[in-house]
């Protein structure tokens, strides 16, 4: 018996070992990056590493950290891009609530938003509560030039986060 549990020991150890490299999932080809998944359901999400085009995004891509929290200019960019994708309409003009949830937090409609990596997938490939995709090349299929590139999701991030001080999704 203790030789047995000595052997399955040995096997679970030796595929957590083989399943520490690459998935299918991977955002990019170093395999050293954050992993993606949908909010709608999970699934893996795979988004072109070249799109991570800024040292913030590039950041983001291999930490899940949004170095633009806290960031003046940065939340300011983030304020404009959040009324020229009109996400005022569903979230307010504050990213209080209106039609859609608030973004404010601590609570949130997708617990996952409370990380910079789960909002950052709600706004990139939308949600099945009525939010579309804003990402690049989902927003409008008939122009996959069309939508956010990974950088102004994260100003919007740093704008959404100014408005709860204590939650920086960075945790």
């Amino acid at each position: 018996m203790q030789r047995q549990l000595i052997l399955v020991s040995a096997l679970t150890l030796a595929l957590l070992a083989s399943c520490s490299g690459k998935t299918s999932g991977d955002s990019s080809a170093s395999g050293d990056s954050v992993k993606f998944v949908t909010t709608q359901d999970g699934s893996a999400m795979e988004i072109k590493s070249e799109l991570f085009d800024t040292p913030a995004a590039k950041e983001f891509l291999a930490t899940g950290k949004n170095s633009y929290v806290g960031n003046a200019d940065a939340v300011t960019a983030g304020k404009k891009l959040f009324q020229m994708y009109s996400c005022t309409q569903c979230h307010g003009g504050d990213a209080g609530g209106q039609t859609g949830p608030s973004l404010h937090g601590p609570d949130f409609k997708y617990a996952k938003d409370a990380t910079n990596k789960g909002m950052f997938e709600t706004i990139w490939h939308g949600t099945n509560g009525g939010m579309g995709a804003k990402g690049k090349g989902l927003m409008d299929p008939s122009d996959p030039s069309n939508g956010l590139m990974p950088d102004d999701v994260l100003k919007i991030q740093a704008w959404v986060r100014s408005h709860n001080e204590k939650l920086t999704g960075n945790e």
